[in-house]
């Protein structure tokens, strides 16, 4: 039950910055009547169609997790650069490797039929169509869902929708306190529902595939860790990037995934109440000391299925949360447009400098 009068799931979506979508999300959607319908072929199929449908779309994966059930995807979406605009050639490329071969064959047959007839205004409206998708939270999100109900549909000879509703999201602040929350979070999905003892036993999520070595599941979590290249070697106020060695560069990504298990180890503790009784499975002791070392978040809070990390509109700071909500006052409805003084509403004292804009009870 929502305490904040005004606010409702109905509502638009909301984003980092107005009139862009640019910003870091957490999107989390269910299968409808929670049915279980992801076995190892479905997930296969999910990630590939999430990476391919991220590089179209210009987005890019932080970490991720694909449950038996629903899924969660931390994403950061790029500011479309200003005069952005792709050959047809390269849109092309980029859309034939994001669809199925049905839709690939039937597509490339088509253009051949609008070239032969010199119908080339029909080509160029389409790749119009198709840049206008990109850097799109909203639209990457979209086409994940229908093309993998589309899948799966054809797969299993059903009709019908697929997925409980639209999917949430999360505003996450691109602050590394924020960033670390939300993907350990994510990643201890399977340690939570009892399905491994380690995080790194789970293959489908974003944590496995970077320890694979895995060059996108890497720098996705060398963007959380804040384990960049221009942290590591300093970067003059004005001055291009620094330029690395690949042992370098290699030995930053190592340090990277280093200090995200070492996250992982602390904040996948099992949570025991009282009495001593288990409330939440977690982590061995063995897997435990494993991968702690360093400081990080407390495991209690992670071990939760948290609705404050899929429920609270934004994951932040104070400061974040507060200049969000003066710029998007219009987005509350009733008295909170008017009456309310301030956006960050506390999680709990255990949560210390994070906040959400919505008050959550439970």
């Amino acid at each position: 039950m929502y305490s904040d009068a005004g606010i409702n799931m109905a509502k638009p979506r909301v984003y980092t910055e107005p009139e862009t979508e640019a910003g870091i999300y957490h999107v989390c959607s269910r299968v409808v009547d929670q049915r279980y319908i992801f076995g190892e072929p479905e997930k296969e199929e999910f990630v590939r169609m999430m990476r391919s449908l991220a590089a179209f779309h210009g987005v890019e994966i932080l970490t991720f997790c694909v449950m038996c059930n629903h899924f969660h995807i931390l994403l950061r979406v790029p500011r479309r650069p200003a005069g952005y605009d792709l050959p047809l050639e390269t849109v092309l490329e980029r859309w034939k490797a994001s669809v199925g071969d049905a839709w690939r064959k039937g597509m490339t047959r088509q253009f051949a039929l609008y070239e032969e007839s010199g119908n080339g205004a029909v080509i160029e409206e389409w790749r119009q169509r198709m840049m206008a998708r990109m850097f799109r939270l909203t639209e990457f999100a979209k086409s994940l869902k229908q093309r993998f109900s589309q899948w799966y549909n054809r797969r299993v000879g059903r009709k019908g929708t697929l997925w409980e509703g639209r999917y949430k999201s999360v505003i996450v602040e691109d602050d590394h306190t924020a960033l670390r929350t939300m993907s350990a979070y994510i990643d201890l999905n399977p340690v939570r529902a009892g399905m491994v003892s380690d995080p790194g036993d789970y293959r489908w999520c974003g944590y496995t595939e970077a320890m694979a070595g895995d060059l996108l599941a890497i720098e996705g979590l060398v963007t959380v860790t804040g384990w960049t290249a221009e942290r590591v070697h300093g970067r003059a106020l004005g001055a291009p990037e620094p330029v690395e060695t690949e042992r370098q560069r290699r030995r930053r990504q190592l340090e990277a995934l280093v200090r995200y298990r070492r996250l992982l180890g602390i904040a996948g503790r099992p949570r025991i109440d009282e009495d001593g009784r288990v409330v939440r499975k977690g982590l061995s002791e063995k897997t435990q000391a494993r991968l702690e070392g360093e400081g990080g978040i407390r495991t209690e809070l992670l071990l939760r299925r948290v609705r404050h990390l899929t429920d609270g509109v934004i994951l932040g700071s104070r400061g974040f949360i507060d200049g969000w909500f003066e710029r998007n006052r219009n987005w509350f409805g009733g008295r909170s447009r008017e009456e309310r003084k301030t956006g960050a509403r506390r999680i709990g004292k255990e949560w210390r400098e994070l906040y959400n804009l919505r008050q959550l009870r439970g």
